[in-house]
């Protein structure tokens, strides 16, 4: 929304770190931590406070550590090296339980400063020694004795300088963290008042510090009171500043104008046909759906249910309210098998009669020459009334005579610059010029309420968690290798005991072969042996084509017809196992999380994931949706050597121990880090949050919201909040406003 015409002053935080703190130190912090203005540099917060009084448990320093510890000064030797010229300088430092030696070459003078009953911070890296701990050439800052502080001048002052708080910052090997509190406090004394992003009426609300009193007290805190409550205040302003652009993002969007879109012959024709009734959900959702598609905005609405909940025919009713306005739709799968799979169902579930009206084509990367230019003319003349596709969708040479409805299956699997591209493809083709198209999003990802607010807080949420009549229940089983190799034939026997009943089973891999994992389709990368760093078992990684060949050979499945699927097949070789797959004329399929979403074959009961632990919390849920899928019950064998009680084997445990995809959404929150949940795929980036945790402040980011909502609705242009209206702004730079208008 446009602002007062007049350009604000540029704000204090703006101003480049070279003109406070000297070009080399300006220099050294950008290299090392990205920071280019005081603002930058501020909001680089203290990861821990020490106190110049809490020594550190030395004698719990783990070898190769890198470390940063707070210790006392005990003796000072100096010795000369036996093998060449020079002197070592040995330093040793203790917490009154522990010993520490601090090793120094050819640095003799360093005693004159490291003299017994001298305290301070070292860091360094932990090695050994003739079985001892030592720091090599460590660095340090101490704490100085002839401080107005210091003590010895009375007990009171002296308890008061040991207690005080020392912010510990995350550094690097060229820049330590006093370094930088160093810079910071040269940064803030030269800091005039800030205006507050957050009003005051809401400060005073919450008993929140100001702006500036808030970086004052988070860097250098008298007490750990201090310090806390600049972590609240600043914490919320990070809420409500998101909150607000998000909120302020949504009015903008509900300002464009769209054609309005309502039922009509194509629609009542298709329900007349439908063979069974809308589950309760699938009706409310519909209706939402309907009600958005009405209206003269442009829809821009998020829809998650659990896995075969419906989500797809909801969508195809509201690409044929959009067809019955003469509008086009375009649907935006993933992958390639996943696009092919769509279009048959869709044109299955519309019928011969509508499909031969409305004329589903596909268009992917990999079609034929001449199938791309047909599938090309029927999308640009408009004959195609809904176009299936996956990446090939976004080039330039895809227009659209009326492009009305955008649908993204399985948001979380693209970029926030490709679902932008096909919405603008609307706003630039379509024959009611100027129209927006309407965006619905589908997800079998179940989004916690907390990050649907914070990555999706523009978009209108609806959820679909009740599942159809006839799905068959999933057992879910964890086979844990660590503790029991001799299950791992148990597995194969119980594959083949499924398929002696005539039906059929996925082997999932997390890996082509030993050099290269996969992701849907995505670009291949190398696969690492060691052990992750939550847990997942080290070794080889189970790849398609090595149990491919395995399972061939193994008696118990002789006779069965097993085959692979993987991203480097080409789109027919794809398309064609997967048809055959679906036929019953291949009876196992070996592949990679190419057959994560969407694939749909009702005879496949048994789901076996090699090497669970390498895939998370959510891919796992996803696998297991394949089957269970009709008539034939469920069984899901998640198969892991990660050790019990590390994150990768928690993760496994948590999968198999529930089918409720909300609870588990809450389960992967709070297991993985932060900028996993905001994801590279919505960001554009790592995520920017500084404070803010989504899996612990949901309820901070709730009122935040709410309190946005009633600034915003009560002065829409932030005339009377132009330090808010400035935030706004500093934040919308380009890859944020890019993440916050294609939601």
């Amino acid at each position: 929304m446009p602002g007062p015409p007049h350009s604000p002053a540029p704000s204090p935080l703006e101003v480049r770190l070279t003109a406070v703190l000297g070009g080399r130190t300006a220099q050294a912090i950008q290299k090392a931590f990205g920071c280019t203005t005081v603002g930058d540099l501020l909001s680089h917060y203290p990861r821990r406070y020490a106190r110049r009084g809490e020594l550190t448990a030395l004698d719990e320093l783990q070898l190769d550590e890198s470390v940063t510890i707070v210790a006392e000064v005990r003796s000072v030797t100096e010795r000369p090296m036996r093998s060449k010229r020079g002197s070592i300088l040995e330093v040793v430092i203790s917490d009154g339980r522990g010993h520490l030696t601090l090793t120094f070459f050819n640095q003799a003078w360093r005693a004159r400063e490291l003299r017994p009953g001298m305290r301070g911070i070292f860091a360094g890296k932990v090695g050994d020694y003739r079985g001892a701990r030592q720091l090599a050439h460590p660095d340090y800052e101490l704490f100085q004795p002839d401080d107005e502080n210091a003590p010895g001048l009375d007990p009171s002052i002296a308890k008061g300088w040991a207690e005080t708080p020392i912010a510990i910052y995350p550094a690097t090997s060229t820049m330590a963290s006093w370094q930088l509190a160093k810079a910071i406090g040269v940064v803030l004394d030269t800091l005039p008042a800030l205006d507050d992003p957050v009003p005051a009426a809401v400060r005073r609300s919450r008993e929140l510090l100001d702006f500036r009193r808030a970086l004052e007290l988070i860097h250098r805190p008298g007490t750990d009171a201090d310090w806390r409550r600049a972590q609240d205040a600043l914490r919320f302003q990070e809420a409500f500043v998101l909150q607000a652009a998000l909120l302020q993002q949504r009015a903008e969007r509900r300002a464009e104008a769209a054609t309005s879109r309502t039922p009509g012959r194509l629609s009542a024709e298709f329900e007349e046909q439908l063979a069974f009734t809308l589950t309760g959900d699938q009706q409310a959702v519909g209706a939402e759906i309907g009600r958005d598609l009405a209206g003269g905005a442009p829809m821009n609405r998020l829809v998650q249910g659990e896995v075969g909940s419906g989500k797809t025919l909801v969508a195809l009713r509201a690409m044929l309210a959009v067809a019955d306005s003469g509008g086009q739709s375009a649907f935006l799968a993933p992958t390639e098998v996943l696009a092919a799979q769509h279009l048959r169902s869709l044109t299955s579930a519309l019928g011969p009669e509508l499909a031969a009206r409305l004329r589903p084509t596909l268009l992917t990367g990999q079609l034929p020459v001449a199938l791309r230019r047909k599938a090309l003319l029927a999308a640009a003349s408009g004959s195609a009334s809904i176009v299936v596709g996956t990446h090939a969708l976004l080039a330039d040479t895809v227009s659209f005579a009326e492009l009305g409805l955008v649908v993204v299956d399985e948001q979380h699997r693209f970029g926030v610059d490709q679902r932008e591209a096909l919405r603008l493809k609307g706003l630039s083709n379509t024959a009611a010029a100027g129209a927006a198209p309407h965006v619905l999003v589908l997800t079998a990802t179940p989004i916690p309420r907390t990050v649907a607010m914070t990555v999706f807080g523009d978009l209108d949420v609806s959820t679909i968690t009740e599942l159809p009549a006839g799905r068959s229940p999933i057992e879910s089983f964890v086979v844990p290798l660590a503790e029991h190799p001799s299950w791992e034939h148990r597995i194969w026997e119980r594959l083949s005991e499924e398929l002696a009943q005539g039906r059929q089973g996925f082997v999932v891999c997390p890996a082509i072969d030993q050099k290269h994992v996969e992701d849907g389709d995505a670009e291949e990368a190398p696969v690492t042996s060691p052990a992750d760093s939550d847990g997942a078992a080290s070794g080889p990684t189970a790849a398609v084509l090595t149990v491919l060949e395995e399972a061939r050979a193994d008696p118990l499945l002789a006779g069965r017809r097993i085959e692979p699927l993987h991203g480097r097949m080409s789109s027919d070789e794809k398309d064609a196992t997967m048809r055959a797959f679906a036929s019953g004329e291949i009876d196992v399929l070996v592949a990679t999380t190419v057959i994560e979403v969407g694939v749909d074959v009702p005879n496949a009961s048994t789901m076996i994931v090699l090497d669970a632990d390498r895939f998370g919390v959510a891919q796992l849920h996803q696998l297991r949706g394949r089957v269970g899928r009709g008539a034939v019950p469920g069984l899901c064998l998640f198969v892991t050597r990660a050790a019990v009680g590390t994150p990768a084997r928690e993760r496994v445990d948590a999968v198999a121990a529930t089918l409720d995809g909300f609870a588990l959404a809450q389960v992967d929150l709070e297991l993985r880090r932060e900028g996993d949940v905001l994801g590279r795929a919505q960001s554009g980036g790592r995520s920017s949050l500084k404070l803010l945790r989504v899996a612990r402040d949901g309820e901070l980011i709730a009122e935040a919201r709410s309190l946005a909502a009633e600034v915003l609705e009560a002065d829409p242009a932030l005339a009377g909040h132009p330090a808010l209206r400035q935030a706004l702004d500093d934040r919308l730079d380009e890859t944020e406003a890019a993440f916050l208008a294609k939601g």
